[in-house]
Formats: C-alpha cells, structure tokens, sequence
C-alpha cells in the first residue's frame, strides 16, 4: 500500500507519498495559490524531473487534493500510483495541538472537534489544517488518518520553562503558555545527530536550529525538549522572513495609539510585514535578502546582521541553559548562500567549544547531504542536517495506524537508525 503525508496552509499544500513499508519516497510536491482566484503554480516529482504544464484555477483544498491524486494516478504524466496500489494511510500534519496531544493520533470525530477548539489558539494554521483533513476524508474514506502535531515535541518542557510572568489565570483559564512549534523538525535534526555522533539520544545535550521562512531553536537533554525560541505563537523568538520574533512588549500598545491600530492589525504586522522583509522594506523572502546582503546592500546586510545576532544570543542562552553541549545542529534552508551566516553568527562563541571549519562550512547550492562543518576534534560539534519532516510525519502514521505510536520523545524512529 501507500501512504500520503499533507501539510495545509491556506492557499498551499504540500505533499509526500511513500511506498510502505518501507516508506521509499515515490513522490512529493506542492501546490501554492489555492484560493486566490489565478492558476495556481505547481511543482512535483517523481523521482526524475517532470515538466509541469498549464495549471487549472483551485478554489479550495477539496479541489486542490483531487488534483494532486488525478496526477499521482495519471500514467501518461508518470505518477506513480496504479490500481491495486492504493492510499491505505494519510499523515495530517497540524500545527497546534495545545496541552491535549501529547502524540500523534489517529483522527475521529472527537480529535476532529478539539482541532477546531483549539483553532483559537492557532487560527491561521489549524483551520487550513482542519479543512485539508476534512478534504482527505471526503477524497480518501477507506484511509487510516492521523493528526501529528508540531506543538508535542515540545510538550516536555518544564513548567519554568513553559510558563510566562504572567497572573496565572492567563494559562488555568485561556492556555496562555509556551508551546513551541517545528516539533516534528527538531525531533528529527536532534535523533540524526546523535546517530551522527554515534551516541544514544539520551545521552547527548543538542541544540537544533530550524531554519525556514520560519526560523526557531530548540535546546534538547537526554531526548527531550527543554526549552524553545517560540512559544504561545510563533511570532515569539529570533526574527524571521515576516515576523517581528521577540520585541519589548510595549510596542503594540503604542502604535495602536499612536496609529489608531486595531489588535487585528498589529498582529498583521507582526506576523507578515515585520521580520527581515519588514527591515528591508521589500523583497521577494528571505533568500532574496540573503543575496542582497550578499552583494552588499546596506538595509539587507543590517537584516542579517539583526538575525545573526539574534540567533547568537539564543545560542548562548541554551549553552546556559543545557550546561555545555555536544551538538548545535542547522537545517539547511537556503544551501550556500548560508554559508556565510553561519560563519557570522558563531563568531565569538570560541570560548564555549564552539569553533568552525571554514572549508566545511562552503558547501553546494542544494544541499542534500548531512556534513559536519566542525574541525574533528572540536568539543562541540557543529552538523549541516537538511530536516525531513515529512519522514516523521510518515513514521508515526504508520505507527498509529499500527497501533504502537508511543509519545515522540520515546517514539523509536527508523531514520533516527540508519546512516
């Protein structure tokens, strides 16, 4: 049989197909523009290149998914499904799952209505999610569906990690609290490092830096997370590609007096016009700022000097926090032009153990291979990981389906055992 993994947002969608169960890859793809009332603009493979053609308007995820399956069945374009190979299960990942959902699970009606309780505390995600599985279900209705969560990795932090200084009625009444997001991504850069390092997880103290549009840290002891840079939203942290990440709370207040802001508004800004883009002015996203500081424009090199500088910061905290480590551990979002960052960002942390190797550190355009960017005898190793959610989002579906998934910091993971 196989097996689909979905990742909604609200005008994209993002996909793997996976032969089980082995889970070999036989596809992946996205779908950007659902909604928005033009073509929208699709990429795919299926493990060779694949010309993409002339692309149908999508009005909804119902639409958008059964275009995805009319082109995984499709012989002509190459898709790799046939009659008697069919989708027996779909990994939904969902991006809040709020104190109840410690792991993934499989979706019934009672999951289906605390995803859409918990939509207050994750608007923007969980209902693009919520629709995407409601699509699933009607398309796919013999399938195994399973929630994984971006919020479970993270639901071992402890309580003076997790709690704000806040009256405490905030979190017993509305859950106000640290949550952490891109559990699935930390949870997999952490169990490759410690195959990487040739120790159990258990066993090593990591710190994993998930760098995307969103970017966020992750410091994890003995397999579990301890702390992270978001936390009741997303917004919270080191700035990103739109977000404003950490500012002195005082700031919304007074730009809604000043400018007769409504609450709607500002959160607007802090979560699309702020971030590197916001700093900049303009841009098309992150790499683009990248290359523009690269080739040395002024307000695009201050950016990412900003976001270097936040990400240092951070780096020393969980130094602190974790007492020494044995790995930081980068994905890989933007391959070399990042190269140069990384370069910045560790300068000064020498004291700690943390030393680069330059020549390592140089690596290709599109980088697919883990490599270590430290001198080999440094005491704090430095990896390049490219993250591979889609991989964890597989494993627990085939788990839960399976009947064994267990929490995911005790979750024994497939990749998290082969090199």
């Amino acid at each position: 049989m196989c097996l689909l993994t979905l990742s909604c947002r609200e005008h994209s969608l993002e996909y793997s197909l996976f032969a089980t169960p082995e889970l070999t890859a036989l596809a992946w793809g996205t779908v950007e523009g659902i909604g928005t009332g033009l073509p929208v603009r699709l990429q795919y493979d299926y493990g060779s290149p694949v010309a993409c053609g002339a692309t149908p308007q999508l009005d909804s995820l119902v639409e958008a998914l059964a275009y995805v399956l009319q082109r995984l069945y499709s012989a002509s374009e190459g898709g790799p499904l046939v009659p008697g190979r069919d989708i027996r299960a779909v990994g939904h990942r969902v991006v809040h799952g709020g104190e109840r959902f410690r792991q993934s699970v499989a979706i019934d009606g009672l999951v289906l209505a605390e995803i859409a309780r918990l939509e207050r505390l994750a608007p923007k995600y969980n209902r693009p999610n919520r629709a995407g599985i409601e699509a699933a279900l009607q398309l796919l209705p013999a399938a195994c569906h399973v929630a994984i969560f971006d919020t479970a990795f993270h639901q071992t932090l402890p309580p003076y990690a997790y709690h704000y200084p806040l009256p405490h009625d905030w979190y017993r009444k509305h859950g106000v609290r640290r949550y952490g997001f891109h559990g699935p991504s930390h949870l997999y850069l952490s169990r490759r490092a410690a195959l990487r390092l040739g120790r159990d997880v258990a066993d090593c103290r990591l710190i994993t830096v998930h760098m995307e549009l969103g970017i966020s840290l992750c410091a994890i002891a003995g397999g579990c997370s301890v702390d992270t840079s978001m936390g009741f939203t997303p917004v919270e942290g080191t700035m990103q590609e739109r977000r404003s990440g950490t500012i002195d709370p005082g700031i919304p207040g007074f730009m809604m007096d000043w400018q007769e802001l409504s609450a709607q508004q500002v959160e607007e800004v802090l979560n699309e016009k702020s971030g590197l883009l916001g700093v900049v002015g303009q841009g098309r996203g992150r790499r683009d700022v990248i290359e523009r500081a690269n080739a040395g424009e002024a307000r695009a090199a201050l950016a990412m000097r900003m976001e270097c500088y936040g990400l240092r910061k951070y780096l020393g905290a969980y130094l602190a926090a974790l007492g020494g480590c044995d790995a930081i551990v980068f994905s890989c979002g933007q391959g070399a032009l990042e190269a140069p960052l990384r370069q910045q960002l560790l300068q000064g942390l020498e004291a700690f153990g943390v030393h680069l190797d330059g020549s390592r550190n140089a690596c290709s355009e599109h980088l697919q291979e883990e490599r270590c960017i430290s001198p080999s005898q440094a005491a704090v190793q430095l990896w390049i990981i490219p993250t591979r959610e889609e991989q964890v989002y597989a494993e627990d579906t085939l788990a839960v389906c399976a009947g064994s998934c267990r929490e995911p910091w005790l979750q024994s993971y497939r990749f998290a055992r082969e090199l």
